[in-house]
């Protein structure tokens, strides 16, 4: 079949133009596949794949982890901010490696239980826009179980007297569970003054008087003293301490009995003072009355002798008479001032009894508000004054309003100082 010169043109045009199509179509696809928005591409943004946002490690563990990005790794650059203590990360290729020592949490670089927050970050050497800044978390934890400790600031044995004040402090170590509640008992009832619930309170414990007895032994009492801690689980530490309480002078109590024993007693000497001043003034009323009868009867005596050497027979007959009233007289004196000795001795007894009471008031006195001596003090003063009582307790109490400084000076005047003075044979 023959082809026409026209036909001939136009099957070559067609090819041409075929031709032409096939070699745009690769270029159009090529435009098509560059008109896509770039966020459609997963490989377009710098990321890191396989970041774990949180870490947890042992204690004595290590840890290697290899980061990845979707980047060629050899253009990038790896750093860490914040890290803690022995955490590091390779600066080429993102290995991140840590090795947990122990020695750390030891010397408190490292602690347990607290989260460590660390900043990474992934930059191009090339391009500093093109990085990448995230975070993780780091915890540490240990199944190591530390026990919680009850420590009181004073050793376990204290010695005090009563009337002190003991007072100390209830520190805890605190181990893998802390210590949330103290409480304490003792084999005697005591009560501290501050309350004792927790660490850092303070025991405060004021030792009464008449705490020791007296038959407890040596004088002493020993006081068991336990201090109990509880943690959330209920387990417990003890801590033990021991109070020697040794038996002391009350001495605010003791002053006062002191003080109401020497008034007790100088009011008693005071009413001695005036018992002896009415004793003696009736000594010295008899003497004096038995003093005029014997005058009396001496001069009648010697007035009967005078008359009967008178020449009268009245003078001598009055000489003769007169001898006999002065006889007459002796019995009228002793049955109007009998010489009583009872009341001598009495007046002698009253005073040696006020001069021995009066020494010790002076030589019992209080040197200071805490005198040792105080008790041997009391109790001699307590005894001479109630054997005086004993011993006196048939003189009667003279009701005298006369003051203290007007007794004195009777007592202490020197004509009766020389009437009741100690004479020599």
């Amino acid at each position: 079949m023959k082809i026409s010169r026209t036909n001939h043109y136009s099957y070559g045009f067609l090819l041409l133009l075929i031709l032409i199509m096939a070699s745009r179509r690769p270029c159009e696809a090529q435009h098509a596949t560059d008109s896509i928005p770039a966020t459609k591409n997963a490989d377009s943004l710098l990321r890191i794949k396989n970041l774990n946002p949180y870490f947890t490690l042992h204690v004595d563990s290590s840890m290697r982890y290899q980061l990845e990005i979707n980047r060629p790794p050899e253009k990038y650059y790896w750093f860490l901010k914040n890290s803690p203590v022995g955490l590091r990360i390779h600066k080429d290729n993102g290995l991140l490696t840590f090795r947990a020592e122990k020695s750390y949490f030891l010397s408190g670089r490292l602690k347990y239980d607290q989260e460590y927050r660390v900043a990474l970050s992934v930059q191009n050497l090339n391009n500093p826009a093109d990085r990448v800044d995230t975070f993780f978390t780091l915890l540490f934890y240990n199944t190591e179980i530390i026990p919680s400790k009850v420590k009181p600031t004073v050793t376990k044995t204290l010695f005090a007297d009563e009337g002190d004040t003991i007072s100390f402090k209830l520190q805890c170590d605190q181990g893998s569970y802390p210590v949330e509640e103290i409480t304490y008992v003792s084999n005697y009832p005591i009560r501290s003054a501050t309350p004792v619930q927790q660490c850092n309170d303070d025991f405060t414990w004021a030792i009464p008087f008449d705490f020791v007895k007296e038959t407890d032994k040596d004088k002493q009492r020993l006081v068991d003293l336990y201090f109990i801690g509880t943690n959330r689980f209920k387990i417990r530490d003890t801590a033990a301490i021991l109070i020697v309480v040794r038996r002391n002078i009350n001495y605010p109590q003791r002053i006062l009995e002191f003080e109401k024993l020497r008034s007790e007693t100088e009011m008693y000497v005071r009413q001695l003072k005036s018992s002896f001043r009415l004793v003696d003034r009736k000594i010295k009323s008899t003497k004096t009355t038995r003093t005029a009868f014997d005058m009396v009867a001496a001069s009648t005596a010697l007035g009967g002798t005078i008359f009967s050497s008178l020449p009268g027979s009245g003078e001598q007959t009055a000489g003769k008479i007169l001898p006999s009233v002065g006889v007459a007289l002796v019995p009228v004196k002793e049955a109007t001032a009998p010489n009583n000795l009872y009341d001598q001795n009495t007046a002698t007894l009253i005073r040696s009894t006020i001069k021995r009471l009066e020494y010790l008031l002076s030589e019992n006195t209080l040197i200071s508000d805490r005198d040792p001596d105080i008790l041997n003090k009391i109790r001699k003063l307590k005894d001479e004054l109630k054997q005086a009582q004993i011993q006196l307790i048939d003189i009667p109490v003279a009701e005298d309003s006369s003051s203290t400084q007007e007794l004195d000076d009777y007592f202490n005047n020197p004509k009766v100082n020389k009437k009741y003075k100690t004479r020599r044979r």
